[in-house]
This record gives structure tokens, C-alpha cells and sequence, in this order.
């Protein structure tokens, strides 16, 4: 890697924790010898992302999925639908087949774990800005696995399932754990199992990552 004449690319931190968000920008102080970059805003929410990026118009998002107003994913896709030539970055703590499809689907240009190591992820973000692919053969491959099962969302309707079936399968999207599910729902364990199980037979699936790729398609249809 190595530093051009070129204008410093423009950057925007999406992350509820003050703290990554600071340590990200000490990263790239730390490298701008290696590449010129500018944080040129920060957002902890998904509605602040999008307002941020209409206003700075960032070439870069570094961004989470779990914000507290919801889905970092959701706020990818009006990022991009706002301005296409933004390169999106999901930065997280947070992988799964599904995670990653939607990130994909959603339109991220890459998807990186929070362990990644620092010139790791300025090579990531230079190949982003270029415009070039930054998806690993990992990513490419878990991607690969569920587009190879077909579209499980085809010929799905999420109105066939109960209010409470649709909030535990909204969780599941985001990648919760039963338990996690149970803990913000206030229901057991086994009830959570329960319910999915009625989930994955109702859309016609047998694994989590297939229910959440179902909801992450049809989650955009009227809602009863």
C-alpha cells in the first residue's frame, strides 16, 4: 500500500461506542503515511447515519450493524439509495451466514470483523475507495452457500406469521442469540425455540440463516 498525491479520502464512523469510534480515528492517524483519510463525520445511531452522509457525502462508512434505533443494515440501504457512490463498510463483532448475506444483498462493499488489524483494514478501505471488490474468499464463499440453496424468500409471505412470530424472526436477522431473544421479549428459551420452529415451518425453511434472508427480503412489504 502506498500513500498517493490524491486527495484524502473522506470517511464517516458509524458506531454507538464513543470509544471505537475514537479508536478507529487513532488507526487512521496512526497511518497516514500509508493513506491520506479524513474522518469527516461520526453517528452512534442509524438515523443519524443517514442524515450524516446526505450532509457530508463521505467516499467511506465504516459501519455497525446493532445501533440502538435499529439495523446498521437498513441504514446502508438508504445511504446507498441516497448516493450510490458511496462505498459502505460493515464493521462489526457480529458475523453469521445470514449477516453477511444481508450486508451483501444490502449492498455493503465489505465486511469486516472489529479484530481486524490495522493495515488491515486502511488496505480494505483504500480498495473500497477505488471502487475495487474487498470481499474475502470467506465472505464470498458464505454468500455463495445461501444464493445456492435458491431464494427462500420466493413465493414467502411474512403475513403468515403472528405479531410475536415476526419480532422474535426480526431478531433472528439481526443475529440474537434464543436467549438474547428471550431476554428482550421477556420469554423463555424454549418458548423462543418454539416460536421459530413454527417460523421455519410457516416460511418454509429448516436454518436460521434461510428465516432471516427471508425477512430481510419481504421485511419491506405492508405490514398488517
Amino acid at each position: 500500500m502506498t500513500k498517493t498525491a490524491t486527495k484524502p479520502i473522506r470517511i464517516m464512523l458509524v458506531d454507538d461506542s464513543a470509544l471505537v469510534r475514537s479508536g478507529i480515528r487513532t488507526v487512521l492517524s496512526a497511518h497516514a503515511n500509508e493513506l491520506s483519510t479524513t474522518v469527516i463525520a461520526e453517528a452512534a445511531t442509524a438515523a443519524a447515519a443517514v442524515t450524516a452522509a446526505r450532509q457530508h457525502k463521505p467516499d467511506v462508512v465504516l459501519l455497525d450493524i446493532r445501533l440502538p434505533d435499529g439495523s446498521g443494515l437498513e441504514a446502508c440501504r438508504q445511504i446507498l439509495k441516497d448516493r450510490p457512490e458511496t462505498q459502505v463498510l460493515i464493521l462489526t463483532s457480529f458475523s453469521n451466514d445470514s449477516l453477511v448475506y444481508e450486508a451483501v444483498i444490502a449492498g455493503a462493499k465489505g465486511y469486516l470483523m472489529k479484530e481486524v488489524d490495522p493495515l488491515g483494514l486502511m488496505e480494505v478501505i483504500e480498495n473500497a475507495a477505488a471502487g475495487r471488490s474487498v470481499l474475502t474468499p470467506d465472505v464470498t464463499a458464505r454468500v455463495l452457500r445461501l444464493l445456492r440453496g435458491g431464494d427462500p424468500a420466493e413465493g414467502v409471505d411474512l403475513a403468515v406469521l403472528s405479531p410475536q412470530e415476526r419480532r422474535v424472526l426480526a431478531l433472528v436477522a439481526e443475529g440474537r442469540t434464543n436467549k438474547e431473544i428471550g431476554d428482550q421479549l421477556t420469554l423463555s428459551e424454549n418458548t423462543v425455540k418454539n416460536y421459530l420452529v413454527s417460523v421455519f415451518e410457516k416460511l418454509k425453511v429448516k436454518r436460521r440463516s434461510q428465516a432471516a434472508a427471508v425477512y430481510v427480503q419481504k421485511s419491506g412489504a405492508p405490514k398488517e
